[in-house]
């Protein structure tokens, strides 16, 4: 008999979101055996989990999801019972550059260990979970009113979009057709530590600290709803061990803003951190060519997760994005070390100014 109740497979456990729901699982449920997965691509970063590396209940397995053997392999040398499932290609920018990738890791990994789940757990089908993270994304974009709900028709409008719109047809056609005990989530633009210095709020941060251009597509009017990383995996805890089987729940923070009011917003919490005279950093923002396919708004209606699973945000846009900046500015190293390398060259190609 198993000393653990469950054995979790967390796939993208070093990545940003992930590496937070590892943490979290691992200290939170001792009698759980977590096996974190991931194929440490670019984005990803084993430092983000260093506190809990050598926890008895974790294991870490670097593999590719897209790689059915190793997944058949793991599956059966640790008996997986649940999976939660956030491994995907996440960059809009790096999709519209190579939409081959997104397809093969999100819509073939999610569809390797979709069959894998299938075939090991259909001796008893109703005792496992799958649980999939999605994103708003696929809901496309929204006017200036109106809210994305879990009803609401998918329409994506970019390559990442359009793979994660897929990966999430596939996890229900699993669940219709096969029966696996399957739920899905999806949350809005999250923000916090240990994220990659490519997405917008750290790449502001990053750029302050080295008095770098601020690249804003466009007039920086594309409105996000911003939900603090804390927040969502609080909200995927609840949902894993309470979400009903077969339903999807969206997840937002309640904090709507325009991408140039949150970047002013950054500037000047850095520059009253740092002791800049106010406006400093204000006079660091460029506006670059907007994106090809660049959604206007996103915003989620979260009522259903509150009313189900008692979940609603505990943190305003405000609170999140100031602990954000306190914990880059108390781990520069952590940053430096995520901006050398492949980063560079990248962002180079993509921000700097022709």
């Amino acid at each position: 008999m198993s000393q653990y109740s469950k054995k979790i497979l967390i796939t993208g456990g070093a990545g940003f979101i992930g590496s937070h729901v590892v943490n979290h699982f691992v200290r939170k449920y001792q009698e759980y055996q977590i096996v974190n997965l991931d194929a440490l691509t670019y984005a990803a970063n084993l430092e983000n989990l260093k506190d809990i590396e050598r926890a008895t209940n974790y294991t870490f397995v670097k593999a590719d999801i897209t790689d059915k053997p190793a997944i058949d392999k793991l599956f059966a040398e640790y008996q997986i019972t649940d999976v939660i499932h956030l491994a995907a290609e996440s960059h809009v920018d790096r999709s519209i550059e190579d939409p081959t990738a997104f397809v093969k890791t999100n819509v073939l990994g999610t569809l390797n260990l979709l069959l894998t789940a299938k075939e090991n757990w259909k001796a008893a089908m109703s005792s496992h979970r799958f649980y999939h993270i999605s994103t708003d994304e696929v809901f496309g974009s929204l006017g200036e009113t109106g809210f994305f709900t879990e009803t609401t028709a998918y329409d994506p409008r970019s390559p990442y979009s359009a793979s994660k719109a897929s990966s999430d047809h596939f996890v229900r056609a699993f669940f219709h057709t096969y029966g696996i005990p399957v739920v899905i989530s999806n949350c809005s633009n999250n923000y916090g530590p240990y994220q990659f210095p490519e997405k917008l709020i750290p790449l502001m941060i990053n750029n302050i600290l080295n008095k770098k251009a601020l690249p804003v597509y466009g007039e920086g009017k594309n409105v996000r709803d911003w939900l603090w990383v804390g927040d969502h995996v609080a909200a995927m805890d609840l949902i894993f061990h309470k979400g009903a089987t077969g339903e999807s729940y969206n997840i937002g923070g309640n904090s709507e803003m325009k991408n140039i009011d949150l970047v002013h917003l950054i500037c000047d919490l850095m520059d009253t951190k740092l002791g800049n005279q106010p406006g400093t950093s204000r006079g660091l923002i460029q506006f670059v060519k907007d994106r090809p396919g660049h959604d206007l708004r996103y915003a989620i209606d979260a009522s259903l997760i509150k009313e189900q699973l008692s979940w609603s945000p505990s943190h305003t846009l405000m609170q999140g994005i100031s602990k954000t900046i306190d914990w880059y500015l108390s781990n520069q190293e952590w940053l430096d070390h995520a901006s050398s390398g492949e980063y560079i060259r990248y962002y180079e190609k993509h921000y700097m100014k022709k």
